[in-house]
């Protein structure tokens, strides 16, 4: 696996590449990797010829107040799993070379970035589509990899590319869990103890959610509001809970079927967010 910070060096050898006729795959990340982006990384590798896997903490993605400076950098054992990976190239920009001058010319994300995670994060997406914009450039890949877990943001970014006619393929991989059902996120490592004990109780209560659901429950305000103060009465502080459509996350009714239940909820300090993908 080659590690290049240069984007002069990166351009070089995506040609070579591309003039031997290969394709390329890319899963951008922000380091810190466990075994929900390994899975990124190995469906990336079953698609195309090439992988690259960029590692850069986004400044521009964190609101005030959140965990920029003590987000985990965790680049050595990122670099071995990679390899492990049989990753081909693992890209570090430097900040400079992702913004070298103060930027004039920005992405901005509309309606569908004011809800959810986006409500209580004003400004996170448009800093999440311009690094992918400007990634996407520098990488030239035919493909990239996201996770489901980040179910907002995969349809923002497939939003992005449609929108911006960008020649890219966006491929959306499922959820990784513990084997305690808690969602993979480099942020659990904020947990304590006593809270990593409790964080599966989210997935629990969005799976009981579903079945209600399933079960023929159509009374969905009241619904989740009783499951926001069951997410309460455990310990979490739950940010939101919402029955949303799949295909563009509006508000669903009892008439739609490919529905998706989102979550996000804080134990303590640390931000947990779940979906729950589901047909009816």
């Amino acid at each position: 696996m080659q590690a290049i910070r240069n984007r002069q060096a990166l351009t070089e050898l995506v040609q070579q590449w591309r003039r031997l006729g290969e394709t390329i795959a890319f899963v951008p990340t922000m380091g810190n990797l466990h075994a929900g982006h390994l899975a990124l990384v190995k469906q990336a590798a079953s698609l195309a010829d090439r992988v690259v896997v960029s590692i850069f903490v986004n400044p521009t993605q964190f609101c005030p107040g959140e965990d920029f400076d003590n987000y985990p950098r965790t680049e050595q054992a990122d670099a071995e799993k990679l390899a492990a990976e049989n990753v081909d190239l693992l890209f570090l920009p430097m900040l400079a070379e992702m913004y070298p001058q103060p930027a004039m010319v920005s992405l901005t994300v509309g309606e569908l970035a004011n809800r959810y995670c986006g409500n209580s994060r004003p400004g996170h997406f448009d800093g999440v589509v311009t690094v992918v914009c400007k990634l996407f450039n520098m990488v030239q890949p035919d493909l990239a990899v996201f996770g489901e877990k980040d179910f907002q943001q995969l349809a923002i970014i497939r939003r992005m590319v449609a929108d911006l006619n960008m020649p890219v393929q966006i491929i959306g991989a499922p959820l990784v869990r513990e084997s305690d059902g808690l969602a993979m996120s480099s942020r659990n490592g904020y947990l304590t103890a006593e809270q990593r004990k409790l964080a599966p109780v989210l997935y629990q209560l969005l799976q009981r959610l579903r079945n209600e659901i399933l079960d023929g429950r159509e009374d969905w305000d009241d619904l989740l509001e009783q499951y926001r103060q069951h997410l309460n009465a455990a310990g979490f502080k739950t940010d939101y809970l919402a029955i949303s459509r799949v295909d563009d996350l509006l508000q669903a009714t009892p008439k739609d079927h490919d529905l998706v239940i989102l979550a996000a909820a804080c134990l303590g300090k640390t931000r947990l967010i779940d979906n729950l993908p589901f047909h009816r």
